[in-house]
């Protein structure tokens, strides 16, 4: 992931108010994870599944702040019932930033399903999002998520792809 694109998450996050992280690190945003660790202004909470994720991110929003779950986009279908129960079931908004493996130009056949299943959940989900593959969007599509999750009491997905994670 470009060194720009890493500080634009950033500053999108703080912008938005996110005090914590949670994330189960992939190899296309690893620039990120130890740039948000770094941070003094953001907890952060490695999980060892994207459910798990989704949880703590939804337990931080009850308790009156601001979180984003990170994963790559198979962590999806990992966590799809927690965030079904969460956002259908609940109104409880989990904001998800995720690295977009599958897209045109893949070249690893295991992730070619990633990119063939994310879009199609997240419309079973109802879940509103952006894919973003220029740094000068980062930082506004990640302020545009939380304005969207938070006014709606549901899920929002921003979608790193093209040269901002290959």
């Amino acid at each position: 992931m470009k060194t720009e694109a890493v500080e634009a998450v950033i500053r999108g996050l703080k912008r938005a108010g996110v005090s914590v992280a949670t994330y189960l690190p992939d190899s296309l945003l690893k620039e990120l994870y130890p740039a948000l660790d770094a941070d003094p202004d953001i907890r952060t909470i490695p999980v060892t599944n994207e459910g798990e994720g989704a949880a703590i991110a939804g337990g931080v929003f009850l308790s009156g702040k601001r979180a984003v779950l990170v994963m790559e986009n198979s962590g999806l279908r990992a966590a799809t019932e927690h965030l079904a129960r969460l956002g259908l079931g609940a109104g409880i908004p989990v904001v998800m930033i995720m690295s977009y493996r599958g897209e045109l130009g893949e070249n690893n056949w295991w992730a070619i399903p990633h990119g063939i299943t994310m879009e199609p959940l997240l419309g079973a989900l109802r879940t509103p999002y952006r894919i973003v593959r220029e740094v000068d969007e980062i930082e506004q599509a990640v302020v545009d998520a939380y304005e969207t999750a938070y006014s709606s009491y549901y899920h929002a997905a921003i979608v790193l792809g093209g040269g901002l994670v290959r």
